[in-house]
């Protein structure tokens, strides 16, 4: 007969598995809590003890770390010697081990005091998961319950071969190895190592995207296991699926509207870039005015917002092509409209203020840049010339700070009583982004507008081109060699000009 032993958390199909392994002739063994689920639910089951001679102790910190389980586990089939050491000790083999482990991350997401989150950190199941396969050869390993069914039809089928135990044991490894790694995170942020020298992150794939940036890339959704509240965690309520692209450009979106807590945002984003961001009274006064900002853009873009669609901002919406929109919720009649349009993508926002995440991270071929997150934004408000911006100039400072921070660099942006006149970026010379910007907005009326600008001005030409399309004030976090050739050329002009202290490039 042979054995299996089983210890399991979720016990979710557990009793039905047990069953099926004692219809193909397996004996049980179990432990603590699932040895009693097995008994109350008429499994044979036999207790651990009795395979090991020694009780369960310290309250369940021991009871599987014993030679008798992890020789039966480890002992090699097909080496003599193994085989006679087993038989002198009177081991008995292990053919099966269906383990799954503490819920160390239900503990984190409860946010649990470190005593309890210490008696969450699975020992044994991990332990018997790595023997077993290790040896998986040998050693069927079930970590997963989705499993279960597939392992008995195997069995039964005689189909339990050398790929089918590999694949079992490549899953547990990775099992392990994210368990681990989420206790390896916990512990980093608790004695407050922010950049540890093995930095462990834990992802998990959450779904198949179509392709990549282009076709002919393969790509994926992971999650951080160890990010309790992300930023992008949604709820699709129509539309057609998700692409790379779309994942991409949201974050942008959600991430800049998340900048305005307090006020009535719209943010319209293309190819990861702002094209139109307003601030409204209502959330339809917002849109229009986002709309207004870069009609041409906006199509074929995504537009985020941190207010409840109404049905008279849908119908607007409408209007054009979107890809996408996003919002923390939506009136009934709204997503009626919306969905008269079948491959809108209508994502309801779960958590528009998470700030869980830590990590900026960029893949690049087998080397890996970590940084923190851009969190800040303005160090300080601090007039160097002889003008003095307004309230209203100090108010649009901001708000075009906030927005050109999401625009790739070289970065300008142009505003003007909350909303965005023009936005220039990803170029080479910050006078070109610039130049760019005004450019492309022949109609519009800079006439007291303030631009913002992502990081110093190396020259003074920003400031003169600026002057000579009409706008009134300009916000830059300073730190050029030639700082004061602006700030010169500025008092000449008469316009106020404001260091914000730190520099927000975007690549």
């Amino acid at each position: 007969m042979k054995r299996a032993l089983v210890s399991v958390t979720n016990k979710n199909g557990i009793v039905e598995f047990c069953k099926g392994l004692e219809s193909l002739g397996f004996e049980i063994v179990s432990t603590g809590g699932t040895l009693k689920k097995l008994t109350d639910e008429g499994v044979k089951a036999i207790p651990i003890d009795e395979v090991t001679g020694f009780p369960e102790m310290l309250d369940g910190r021991v009871k599987t770390l014993h030679p008798m389980v992890h020789g039966g586990l480890l002992y090699r089939r097909d080496l003599e010697s193994h085989v006679e050491t087993i038989k002198e000790h009177g081991i008995k083999p292990i053919d099966l081990v269906c383990v799954n482990l503490y819920e160390f991350e239900k503990a984190l997401a409860a946010g649990k005091p470190l005593a309890e989150m210490i008696e969450n950190i699975d020992i044994g199941g991990p332990s018997m998961i790595r023997s077993a396969a290790k040896n998986f050869k040998d050693v069927l390993i079930v970590t997963d319950p989705k499993d279960y069914d597939s392992v008995l039809d195997a069995i039964a089928n005689n189909t339990d071969d050398y790929d089918f135990r590999l694949n079992l044991a490549y899953k547990a490894f990775s099992r392990t190895g994210a368990y681990d790694a989420v206790i390896s995170r916990y512990f980093a942020t608790v004695v407050g190592d922010e950049f540890p020298e093995l930095l462990n992150i834990p992802l998990k794939k959450t779904e198949h995207l179509r392709y990549g940036e282009n076709s002919q890339q393969a790509a994926n959704k992971y999650e951080d296991a160890f990010v309790q509240k992300s930023l992008l965690d949604y709820e699709q309520l129509g539309g057609k699926e998700i692409s790379f692209n779309n994942l991409n450009d949201l974050y942008g979106a959600v991430a800049l509207v998340r900048e305005f807590e307090g006020s009535t945002v719209t943010a319209a984003i293309k190819h990861s870039t702002p094209c139109g961001v307003a601030i409204g009274e209502t959330g339809y006064d917002s849109y229009m005015k986002a709309y207004e900002a870069d009609p041409q853009s906006i199509f074929g873009g995504i537009v985020a917002v941190n207010y409840k669609v109404d049905k008279a901002t849908a119908e607007e919406m409408n209007k054009i092509f979107l890809e996408i929109v996003a919002a923390p919720n939506f009136d009934e009649d709204a997503l009626a409209v919306l969905r008269k349009k079948k491959n809108l993508r209508i994502l309801k926002l779960h958590n528009l203020d998470a700030r869980d995440a830590k990590y900026d991270i960029k893949y690049l071929e087998g080397q890996v840049l970590v940084q923190g997150l851009n969190t800040k934004m303005i160090d300080e408000m601090k007039v160097v010339t002889n003008a003095v911006p307004t309230k209203e100039q100090l108010t649009d400072m901001e708000f075009g700070m906030k927005v050109v921070k999401y625009v790739k660099s070289n970065a300008i942006c142009i505003v003007k009583n909350g909303v965005t006149l023009a936005i220039g970026g990803g170029q080479t010379s910050r006078v070109w982004a610039l130049e760019n910007a005004i450019h492309n907005n022949p109609d519009k009326d800079f006439t007291n507008s303030v631009l913002a600008s992502d990081a110093f001005f190396p020259f003074n030409d920003c400031v003169q081109v600026a002057a000579n399309a009409g706008v009134s004030a300009i916000i830059q976090p300073g730190g050029s060699i030639k700082d004061q050739d602006s700030i010169d050329l500025c008092n000449e002009l008469n316009i106020p000009m404001v260091f914000s202290g730190y520099r927000h490039f975007r690549h």
